[in-house]
């Protein structure tokens, strides 16, 4: 008789458990299919080669699809993500075959009781830059040459603090190296990041990121100091804003000069009715001596681009987006469609995402 009743008691708990991890895990999923077309059309099929994500010409193809796994509990936490698509073929093709689906694979504990204090050691999203991979986060359906071209994900430890109130947010980093999961050969040096971020309201962030460390055999031993600043501001309950500037400096082969590269940016928004978006980008991005965008030409990077998109909410878990962009370059750094150099590069993009939750 005690076995007998000792069974639904024995269901309940596991039952009260199952109950307590399924409100610990959370899965969510996210897929972005997209169409470009280049007026120059490149026979490959692929753009500019400082472009890594959305970079493929005429062709239906996939950007990203990812499933991510999430935990989070009392002081511990962790998220594992698995991706495939374009993004992940151009972005992680110096990594690791078997780690180049590999979106995010973190773990973290909480060193606080009272704070809001936390240790994660992993491969993680970038802490460098506004735009992030997940194209609907972003406000322009493309990404811009500036997050193209700085670490979308990095690999290392972090610890970071959260303000009781939420407004403030910082953290320090050592990484393997700029977007690295696995270091470069012969590189035994470590890199380390620095993120702050303040909050004052809901409609306000203001945020600086650092990066300084070698990312080149010691043998070399180029440092790269690296800034990264932005505003995102809405200024109204339909009209939004973000300007920010990239400003970085590397050590020279001979370790006698410094070269440096600056790139601004401007992104306008405004919402339409309650589904429908606009935003513009206007950037410039100045390399001149080829330490991020090597061109071989005699200025350089230098390149201003323009664009334009227009969004639309189809349901809430499903975004369309179309984006014309012109670039203009000091240099003939382009190719036309009769494969002659030119200095403009000119595409149209349409895209549709599905997220889920």
């Amino acid at each position: 008789m005690k076995r007998i009743l000792l069974l639904p008691a024995l269901g309940l708990a596991l039952a009260a458990n199952a109950q307590q991890l399924d409100s610990a895990i959370t899965l969510s999923a996210y897929a972005e299919a997209y169409y470009s077309f280049d007026i120059s059309q490149p026979d490959d099929h692929l753009r500019p080669g400082f472009f890594y994500s959305f970079n493929r010409h005429n062709e239906v193809n996939l950007n990203m699809g990812m499933m991510k796994l999430a935990y989070t509990k009392n002081n511990v936490r962790g998220n594992l993500a698995l991706m495939a698509g374009t993004y992940p073929q151009y972005n992680l093709a110096a990594e690791p075959e078997l780690l180049r689906s590999v979106f995010e694979a973190n773990a973290g504990v909480k060193l606080s009781s009272k704070k809001n204090l936390w240790l994660d050691a992993g491969i993680m999203p970038s802490h460098i830059g506004f735009e992030s991979a997940i194209g609907k986060d972003c406000w322009n359906l493309t990404r811009s040459i500036l997050a193209d071209n700085t670490p979308y994900y990095e690999a290392g430890a972090r610890v970071s603090y959260t303000s009781d109130n939420g407004k403030w947010y910082a953290s320090g980093l050592l990484l393997n190296g700029w977007q690295r999961i696995a270091r470069v050969d012969g590189n035994n040096t470590p890199a380390f990041g620095t993120q702050l971020t303040y909050k004052p309201n809901g409609n306000t962030t203001l945020n600086w990121s650092t990066f300084v460390g070698n990312d080149k055999p010691d043998t070399l031993s180029q440092v790269r100091i690296f800034n990264n600043l932005y505003a995102q501001l809405q200024l109204t309950e339909r009209f939004g804003v973000i300007v920010g500037c990239d400003i970085g400096m590397e050590q020279a082969a001979s370790g006698d000069s410094t070269r440096t590269w600056i790139t601004p940016i401007l992104i306008p928004r405004t919402k339409f009715g309650e589904k429908s978006y606009l935003a513009a980008r206007v950037e410039y991005y100045r390399d001149e001596q080829g330490v991020i965008i090597a061109t071989g030409s005699p200025n350089g990077c230098q390149t201003l681009g323009y664009s334009l998109n227009f969004d639309h909410w189809v349901s809430p878990t499903v975004l369309w987006r179309i984006e014309a962009r012109s670039l203009s370059s000091e240099d003939k750094i382009f190719v036309d469609a009769d494969g002659e150099p030119t200095t403009n590069n000119t595409f149209f993009t349409a895209s549709i995402a599905f997220a889920l939750p």
